[in-house]
């Protein structure tokens, strides 16, 4: 399986999608940050945005690129007024600010991953009406392009 390191802005359904998978280092990494960050420029002042944060396939090649991977959706969706709901599993994240960038918003998000028991204990536990956990890139897909 190849690597894929991308993240599209689509302005006509709001939505941005990101994935990053197969088996990938800490240029990887930064290199599919860049891309959420410039995904995220492109949506407008004061706008919103739903997001799409696709992980199935992923695997950090070492600690250091895992170390590296595991803050960036977190931090980067609480400069939007995001607050992703596992955090609740740490409480080293209790005080995360949560703020904005340019007065933009995220407005609702789906998380897939391979591990079914990870992503099954996150549904149940951190889920609500505008965030979503699945292991199924479709199933999450269909869900965060229907929801408003």
């Amino acid at each position: 399986m190849g690597k894929i390191t991308n993240t599209t802005w689509d302005p006509a359904t709001q939505l941005i999608s990101t994935q990053i998978s197969g088996n990938v280092d800490i240029e990887d990494v930064e290199r599919w940050e860049q891309s959420l960050f410039e995904a995220l420029d492109q949506v407008a002042e004061n706008g919103t945005f739903k997001i799409f944060v696709n992980l199935h396939g992923f695997k950090a090649v070492n600690f250091e690129a895992h170390k590296r991977f595991r803050n960036i959706v977190p931090l980067t969706l609480s400069k939007y007024g995001w607050r992703v709901g596992y955090l609740d599993l740490f409480d080293e994240a209790a005080d995360l600010p949560i703020s904005t960038t340019r007065g933009i918003r995220c407005r609702a998000a789906v998380h897939v991953h391979q591990d079914e028991t990870k992503i099954n204990l996150y549904e149940n536990n951190y889920s609500r009406d505008n965030e979503h956990y699945f292991s199924d890139p479709v199933v999450a897909e269909k869900w965060i392009v229907e929801v408003a």
